[in-house]
């Protein structure tokens, strides 16, 4: 018994030598790092095409399939992202100003593994330098878009205190509809220079990445370029909301209502921020805030004679974008005792325009009161209507001069 023992122990054994000897050798016959890494620009401001060949030791295997295990630096996520493909080729977007990193490796399943997958021990890696065109330091600054109420998309950027002068930016944008990067089709003016890019009347798919790139020239040489990626429903900035109502309710409750802003946001897109300032008789305020998917808040109790303000802004969702962009605030609407009134914002109009208009005003009734003066006084025997019968007069001379 014990001698048959032994023998089935070294059988066993044997067998899984022979087993592991033979992966082993499988492993190392087949599964090599591809070849011949590849990274080319089609001219798409940063969509680069990556190619690479499967390992000379797989041309003559044929009882095994082969995959790819791709994996490259998201310069805009910060992170390695990895794609396995049994493709020899894949596109990527990258940002041309930073290190593009690259590297591949091979898989190998099928009979020849036992059934198992093997990844090859080494990589093939390329990581491309950034060119090193344009002036230093004169990136543009702050470049930021906005799609406002989702009915038109602004970009703005600001310029480097190291521009040159007499320099001027050119904007471009591509996506995935587009055979080639075109231009901005409206700058913003300000101050002679381009400052922004204004999209109206011009649709830009949402879902879908879109790279833009800000560079330039001066008279010193190219300005630094700058690549940005965004996707246009995460850049929503909603209209104001111009309706805010107060009703009191019973126990002293106080009910604010509101509407959404006029436009294409669907209304279950939007969150809301409500702001509460409360001033009790020695003049303290005490700020609140409220968040809420609902267009209306009810608060549980106040102070009669207390002043309660309140305000509103909205912004999308996260069940609608990624992220986006807090509206401007509402104007104020405030209660106090049995009192409503909304807080007018005097800044939205500059009182040098009322006061302009209002001198205005003076000038011309003085100038009236004295041409009628100077009619009347100028001769005693013509009559009152003598002055509009020489108006039409002349003007019937001018009227048929003119036929």
């Amino acid at each position: 018994m014990a001698t048959n023992s032994w023998w089935i122990h070294q059988v066993i054994l044997t067998l899984l030598f022979l087993s592991w000897r033979d992966y082993v050798h499988c492993s190392g016959l087949t599964v090599d790092p591809p070849e011949d890494l590849v990274i080319l620009d089609p001219g798409h401001l940063g969509e680069l095409d990556i190619t690479w060949k499967p390992p000379a030791s797989l041309i003559s295997v044929t009882e095994c399939s082969t995959l790819y295990q791709l994996e490259y630096f998201n310069t805009y996520r910060n992170d390695w992202t990895a794609i396995r493909t049994s493709r020899r080729s894949y596109t990527a977007q990258f940002d041309l100003m930073k290190d593009i990193r690259v590297r591949v490796y091979t898989l190998l399943s099928g009979p020849c593994t036992n059934g198992s997958m093997i990844k090859s021990t080494n990589y093939i890696e390329l990581v491309q330098k950034p060119p090193s065109t344009g002036i230093v330091d004169t990136a543009v600054q702050d470049f930021v878009c906005l799609f406002h109420n989702m009915d038109y998309m602004e970009c703005n950027w600001g310029r480097s205190s190291k521009m040159p002068a007499n320099s001027q930016h050119t904007l471009y944008i591509w996506h995935k509809e587009l055979s080639e990067a075109v231009e901005c089709p409206k700058y913003i003016i300000s101050g002679g220079v381009r400052s922004g890019c204004n999209f109206t009347g011009n649709i830009l798919p949402d879902f879908i990445d879109i790279i833009f790139c800000v560079n330039g020239s001066s008279d010193e040489g190219p300005l630094k370029p700058t690549f940005t990626s965004l996707q246009i429903q995460n850049q929503v900035k909603p209209g104001t909301t111009e309706k805010l109502h107060l009703q009191t309710g019973p126990d002293r409750q106080l009910e604010i209502q509101w509407e959404h802003p006029v436009g294409r946001i669907p209304g279950l897109c939007l969150e809301w921020e409500v702001e509460h300032n409360e001033e009790g008789p020695d003049g303290k305020i005490t700020s609140k805030q409220f968040f809420t998917k609902q267009t209306s808040l009810t608060l549980p109790s106040i102070h009669d004679k207390w002043r309660n303000c309140f305000r509103v802004r909205s912004k999308v969702n996260k069940y609608c974008a990624a992220k986006g962009f807090w509206s401007e605030w509402s104007r104020p609407a405030c209660h106090t005792g049995n009192e409503v009134t909304a807080e007018a914002e005097w800044d939205m109009v500059p009182a040098y325009l009322y006061i302009t208009t209002a001198i205005l005003a003076i000038l011309v009734l003085s100038l009236c009161v004295w041409a009628m003066l100077k009619v009347r006084g100028s001769r005693q025997d013509k009559k009152p209507d003598s002055l509009l019968t020489s108006l039409f007069a002349r003007n019937s001379v001018l009227t048929v001069a003119d036929a």
